[in-house]
């Protein structure tokens, strides 16, 4: 059987996204829309203790199952997860979504993907698009828009095999294996009005996204300003009491932060610059720093997991730096929200 295959998928990539924004860029893409007014518009900080999964594509959800919707309340975006109705049959899922014109983002185990690097050496959970099946050719069509990047067919046998990997515990990569993909796929759905990136929409997003950083109370985690420094605090004081479990959560918790933020700031610049408002490029550049400052203590965590009581030093460093960060981009909202550059 054969699906079609027409259209190749424009590969959409910043420096600091993961599978999970690229691949959600894609179906935006073929429905129209510019991913960076989608999933830039919005910007919080949330941390639900307990929830970290250890894969690539982790984000904590604050409708839960929803990651579409976490990532872009304002557009009407919204996911769902899948698995296969038939077990013995999976292909049959990818099929009937291809034949109604949705191409579905599969969670795939980079161990067994041939254009990974990670081929035959490493596992780790992942994101990838299936945009067409030709079975008499034993041809999956699937892209990726993480570097190196591909679109292109790979052979069925090694889509199933990434697709339905137990994804064991490999110690070359503590942050993304030993997390079953067990088949899962998401389904993306997108509004068909989409809000228009104007003045008033933008100032709109600006008091949303300062109000979430204030609020006093987050029902569904540690979130906000407040949430910042409950997390690097409490990640400081388990690296202290040598708890490395902290330490390898924090770098696949870390990215989708790391991701948004780098996304919501290049969203303002990108305004900023379309209407020549100063201070929307300022907040920008500030929110860009707390992406940047997210790299600190990543890294410091991931290098420090095999000797927490030594990082936690370097982790309260790099943490201070972290919620000073976020502390200065809160306030260059609020700044930008309350000059009318926006409305």
């Amino acid at each position: 059987m054969t699906t079609a295959t027409a259209t190749t998928p424009v590969l959409w990539y910043r420096d600091l996204i993961s599978c999970l924004q690229s691949t959600l860029a894609t179906a935006l893409l073929r429905e129209g829309h510019e991913p960076l007014d989608v999933l830039g518009a919005h910007w919080e900080f949330l941390f639900k203790p307990g929830d970290v999964t250890s894969e690539e594509f982790y984000y904590p959800c604050r409708h839960p199952g929803d990651l579409g919707r976490s990532l872009a309340p304002h557009h009407g975006l919204t996911t769902r997860w899948h698995h296969p109705a038939d077990p013995a049959d999976p292909l049959e899922d990818l099929r009937r979504a291809l034949t109604d014109g949705r191409w579905p983002i599969i969670a795939v185990d980079n161990f067994h993907l041939p254009f990974r690097p990670a081929y035959q050496d490493v596992h780790a959970a992942h994101l990838i698009v299936v945009y067409g099946l030709d079975e008499a050719a034993g041809k999956a069509y699937v892209s990726d828009a993480m570097p190196p990047a591909h679109a292109g067919p790979i052979p069925v046998p090694a889509l199933l095999d990434a697709w339905t990997s137990a994804n064991p515990k490999d110690v070359q990569d503590a942050f993304f294996s030993d997390s079953a993909i067990g088949g899962r796929y998401l389904t993306v759905s997108v509004a068909p009005d989409l809000p228009e990136t104007d003045r008033a929409f933008v100032g709109r997003v600006l008091a949303s996204n300062v109000a979430g950083f204030e609020a006093a109370r987050d029902d569904s985690g540690w979130g906000g300003l407040a949430g910042v420094r409950a997390f690097v605090g409490g990640l400081v004081e388990r690296a202290a009491g040598g708890d490395a479990g902290a330490l390898e959560e924090a770098y696949p918790f870390g990215w989708g932060m790391q991701a948004q933020a780098a996304l919501h700031a290049e969203f303002l610049r990108s305004c900023g610059m379309r209407w020549k408002e100063p201070v929307l490029r300022e907040a920008g550049r500030l929110v860009e720093h707390v992406a940047h400052a997210w790299t600190g203590v990543r890294i410091t965590a991931a290098h420090g997991r095999r000797a927490p009581v030594a990082a936690a030093r370097d982790l309260a460093r790099h943490g201070g730096r972290l919620v000073a960060a976020y502390e200065a981009a809160v306030a260059g909202l609020r700044e930008a929200a309350g000059s009318g550059a926006a409305l």
